[in-house]
């Protein structure tokens, strides 16, 4: 049985209608107890970390999901809950969960224009649109089981204006590229997230939550 952490962050009957085309048991809870005891954790969301941070503390779920990472619980984190897995998100200046060391950055809004006394590039450097919406390659940069299906060229769906950034580069899995490379999937023993969203994703993202539910950490 997956266990869907509910703590009003959005997209859960998302993940919960692609488990059940994967034929995969799955439950929604918000309560602590029960995220405690489950085999395995999907950490979704949309939203912002401020919010979702709250809701997490006075619904006592922040600990669960500590202890249940403490003691080797698979767990799974899908966009912001890949986000406020890390210690901090510069959104809402959030302090987070921190199950790893880093940083959530927001992505800059524009590139940089040269000194008004220089002629200007013709023509001049596209903003980047924030949020970073729509379909992005993944690539891989080091083998992870619920990534193993990729291949060159694999898009995945992306809706955020924060990427989640590890202290540790060993802790990146994949990159996408908006401005510049940003981590697209971290994680470290029994915890993995992905920015993109996993469940509307096609057959790629499916394959994901599939080798998600196969998977048993070492």
């Amino acid at each position: 049985m997956i266990t869907l952490v509910d703590y009003n962050a959005g997209n859960l009957t998302s993940v919960q209608r692609a488990l059940a085309h994967l034929g995969l048991a799955c439950q929604i809870s918000a309560d602590p107890e029960v995220v405690r005891r489950a085999g395995k954790i999907i950490f979704p969301g949309v939203g912002a970390a401020g919010a979702a941070m709250r809701i997490l503390r006075e619904r006592g779920l922040d600990s669960a999901l500590k202890e249940a990472f403490a003691k080797g619980t698979p767990i799974l984190g899908i966009c912001i809950g890949c986000q406020i897995i890390l210690d901090h998100s510069e959104e809402d200046n959030t302090n987070c969960l921190g199950l790893l060391p880093g940083q959530t950055i927001r992505f800059s809004v524009s590139n940089p224009l040269p000194p008004s006394d220089y002629p200007l590039p013709n023509p001049l450097p596209n903003p980047l649109k924030i949020p970073h919406m729509g379909w992005n390659t993944v690539r891989v940069t080091q083998p992870h089981p619920l990534l193993a299906h990729l291949r060159p060229g694999d898009e995945f769906y992306f809706v955020h204006s924060f990427y989640p950034q590890p202290a540790d580069a060993a802790q990146i899995y994949a990159v996408s590229e908006y401005g510049g490379d940003f981590p697209a999937a971290i994680g470290k023993d029994n915890l993995f997230a992905v920015q993109f969203h996993a469940e509307k994703s096609g057959t790629v993202g499916l394959k994901v939550l599939e080798n998600f539910a196969r998977w048993r950490p070492s």
